[in-house]
């Protein structure tokens, strides 16, 4: 079987990539680009460019609010990573009253047009907590409302191999006149996988050709800082010289200026980058290059982002890790194939 993939919020491809690449050792299941939707011109542009170069019209840049569904082609699978701004744990979670909350009710919508076998849906993990809990529920009674036995999770990515510390809720659905039953992948086959950050930005070393590999410059205070800040530590746990520390009111970020360790995962790779708010490397007293980002989330080093520099960090920063993605898209294929592996429990109770 070959699964058609419509995707909404696409992003700038992460899980598009893991989709296309998803290989269960059987040429009759796999999964092939349809179309896709974003809101941003610069995203959809690196879209194009790495997923489907040879179809290009298929990816519209329109607001999901705006989108004609009728013009869009028939599916067997959906995609939709719907906006998190107002989820975040790191925002201020409006939920359901914020600008972006309801935009998930496109994905229900294209659920209900299209009746594709099986869809995936991605968010942060605080999705769970906003409107105390509600805005979530509201969710999964929708997805299930629009014919789907679901299975959320909260995905660690670090214990898949990814070499980040990022945690997504991840809701697979199959229709329910489908004799399938979706488990979530064991992480225990990737137990043994060098996933530290040092280990994934040296090792293979980037090549001096690489796309989006622009050092980041940094003014001499900054410099100065990161000179005084050991490897996993930030610019409230450091010992800095008075002259050098941050005197901010309110809370105290623990991103702020922070190093990577080198023996671990890195923290959560976002679309930020001001007021010190860039990865820092653990050794050279600088933010990581975008490739390098790219490699904490996993992109191989032909993957070309499209845009500013900003606009190029943005697009990394909200892609979901493209190894994880593939991994999820396997078992998905696997359920559908009747290959048995390794699982388990979904640790989300609905």
């Amino acid at each position: 079987m070959i699964y058609k993939l419509g995707e909404l919020f696409c992003g700038p491809g992460g899980i598009a990539w893991g989709a296309v690449n998803a290989d269960i050792g059987n040429p009759e299941y796999k999964i092939v680009h349809q179309w896709a939707n974003d809101y941003d011109a610069s995203t959809c542009e690196t879209y194009r460019h790495n997923i489907c170069p040879s179809a290009p019209q298929t990816v519209y840049h329109e607001d999901v609010r705006k989108l004609n569904m009728d013009k869009l082609s028939e599916i067997d699978a959906l995609a939709f990573g719907f906006p998190c701004n107002d989820y975040s744990v790191v925002g201020e979670q409006k939920g359901m009253d914020g600008v972006y909350g309801p935009l998930y009710s496109y994905g229900v919508t294209a659920l209900k047009k299209f009746t594709p076998m099986w869809f995936l849906a991605e968010n942060v993990g605080g999705l769970r907590n906003a409107n105390e809990g509600r805005a979530f529920a509201k969710i999964l009674d929708e997805l299930r409302g629009a014919g789907y036995k679901i299975t959320p999770h909260l995905y660690k990515f670090e214990e898949y191999g990814v070499p980040q510390a990022r945690h997504r809720l991840i809701i697979v659905g199959i229709r329910n006149d489908i004799d399938v039953t979706y488990r979530v992948p064991s992480p225990e086959p990737y137990k043994d996988i060098d996933n530290t950050c040092k280990n994934a930005i040296e090792n293979p070393p980037i090549p001096e050709n690489a796309p989006n590999n622009e050092l980041t410059k940094q003014s001499d205070m900054v410099v100065r800082r990161l000179k005084h800040i050991l490897p996993g530590q930030n610019a409230f746990t450091a010992d800095l010289p008075e002259e050098l520390q941050l005197h901010i009111k309110g809370a105290r970020i623990s991103q702020i200026y922070k190093r990577l360790d080198p023996n671990k995962p890195s923290y959560t790779v976002t679309g930020s980058g001001g007021g010190g708010t860039h990865i820092y490397h653990w050794e050279e007293p600088r933010a990581l290059t975008n490739r390098e980002r790219a490699r904490l989330q996993t992109f191989p080093d032909d993957y070309v982002f499209i845009g500013s520099k900003e606009s190029v960090r943005k697009q990394i920063g909200m892609a979901v890790p493209c190894k994880g993605a593939k991994i999820i898209f396997e078992a998905i294929l696997k359920s559908f194939a009747g290959i048995d592996y390794l699982s388990v429990e979904a640790n989300i109770n609905e």
